[in-house]
């Protein structure tokens, strides 16, 4: 997410490198290069223009501190910016009636459909409501089929009239069902449509007047750089959205629309999604994007997401087996799956302070758990619960049934033996107090 902007920027902040202040020249030069990167990045002239000017004004005439250098005064005042830019706070969605009501509009292909379904489940297991989704789309072939099978995928009930082709109609309809029902949200998904085609856009309007929503978020493919913004703002004429939804930033994203869309509709990023799993949905926090685009980390949406995974029984259960030294493969296995819900592995590690930069150029595989997945589903029910059986012939039979080899087969159990001796004594205060007092003195 936003690697190569980053890596620009950096660059950039290079300039006032061993320079001992911040002189009208250096900071001219570095301006320049920072215009230079967010133009590249596809950010709008006037937006990218405006920007370094402000951050020119406030950098010249700064006293630098005996104890920050320059550059680092610069990233201060370039986080602060940044997360003016974006938005400066948090926009948390708004729940002033029961039901409330979402509606949500885009262009063809930006991924509503998906984005409904994570909503939907966003809301449910983080906010604790309970949603209806409407098929308001009549257009696209098999959209109805796509929301119902997301909507069957986290347990989330779907109104959709296949007999209809009214999209007016049927968002009334799922409203006045989900009185019926006690739902106390609807998110009311609707076709894609293009800006210039007067029709569709008419429609929409009329939809928006038939349900009178409490929110409207427009969503837009992040990719799209630039277009992006200049059709958010053809749609927020028409349509007076109460927030952006910033979708595919997990792929190759320039950060155009992040960084230009708040100044140029004046209106917030609510979401960004960050990939296809139903869990890939993050509140956008312009602090956190601020620092992350200055590769400073975001250890807070990285811990956020460890919680989400985070179940506190099953947390209790595995430390009293990690105690009595029962932590088995299934165990072992349990925790890879949570490791994966929590999203995209070059992203996560992306969060880590100073990771970013050094991952920037190294390909990290999604699938890299697939191997130990395998050898771990190669074993018996018996084996996985206890680890030590595993002889020879065992591991011999593992990595056959595995697809992998005996080198393997034997650097995971290794690695599994090693991890498990850790954990046992991270568990015990006392065995961790006598291993502290051994470690050589700084």
């Amino acid at each position: 997410m936003f690697e190569n902007l980053s890596d620009k920027l950096d660059r950039a902040f290079k300039v006032l490198k061993g320079q001992g202040t911040i002189t009208e020249i250096n900071v001219a030069e570095t301006m320049k290069e920072i215009r230079k990167a967010l133009l590249d990045a596809d950010v709008n002239y006037k937006t990218a223009k405006a920007f370094t000017d402000d951050v020119k004004q406030k950098a010249i005439g700064q006293n630098v501190l005996t104890s920050i250098s320059p550059g680092q005064l610069l990233t201060k005042i370039m986080n602060d910016e940044l997360t003016e830019l974006m938005g400066g706070s948090t926009a948390e969605l708004n729940f002033p009636a029961t039901p409330t009501v979402i509606l949500i509009a885009g262009l063809n292909g930006a991924g509503k459909t998906t984005f409904t379904g994570k909503l939907a489940n966003f809301l449910k297991t983080q906010k604790n409501k309970k949603p209806l989704l409407v098929a308001g789309d009549v257009y696209r072939p098999a959209a109805i089929d796509q929301l119902e099978v997301l909507g069957g995928q986290i347990g989330i009930e779907v109104y959709a009239n296949r007999e209809s082709k009214d999209p007016i109609a049927i968002a009334r309809e799922g409203v006045a069902r989900a009185k019926q029902n006690g739902n106390n949200v609807v998110i009311v998904d609707t076709a894609g449509r293009l800006s210039i085609d007067e029709a569709m856009m008419v429609e929409i309007e009329q939809v928006k007047a038939a349900v009178n929503p409490h929110e409207i978020l427009f969503v837009v493919d992040a990719m799209t750089g630039q277009d992006a913004v200049n059709t958010a703002k053809v749609f927020n004429d028409r349509l007076d959205f109460t927030g952006v939804v910033l979708t595919k930033l997990d792929g190759d994203t320039r950060g155009g629309a992040a960084l230009s869309i708040k100044s140029v509709v004046n209106k917030p990023i609510k979401f960004i999604g960050t990939g296809e799993k139903m869990e890939a949905l993050d509140v956008f926090h312009p602090d956190r994007m601020a620092s992350r685009i200055l590769g400073m980390g975001d250890v807070v949406s990285l811990v956020e997401r460890a919680q989400q995974q985070f179940d506190e029984k099953q947390a209790a259960e595995l430390q009293k087996k990690i105690r009595k030294n029962k932590f088995d493969f299934n165990d072992f296995y349990g925790q890879i799956q949570q490791i994966k819900k929590m999203g995209n592995m070059k992203d996560l590690m992306g969060m880590i302070p100073g990771v970013g930069k050094a991952m920037k150029d190294i390909e990290v595989d999604d699938n890299a758990f697939k191997a130990i997945e395998a050898i771990i589903q190669s074993m018996t029910p018996f084996e996985k619960e206890n680890p030590d059986s595993i002889n020879q012939s065992r591991r011999n039979r593992i990595a056959k049934g595995s697809g992998t080899n005996i080198t393997e087969v034997n650097r995971l159990i290794k690695q599994f033996e090693d991890m498990r001796k850790v954990m046992k004594q991270m568990s015990n205060p006392a065995a961790m107090a006598s291993m502290m007092k051994r470690m050589p003195k700084m």
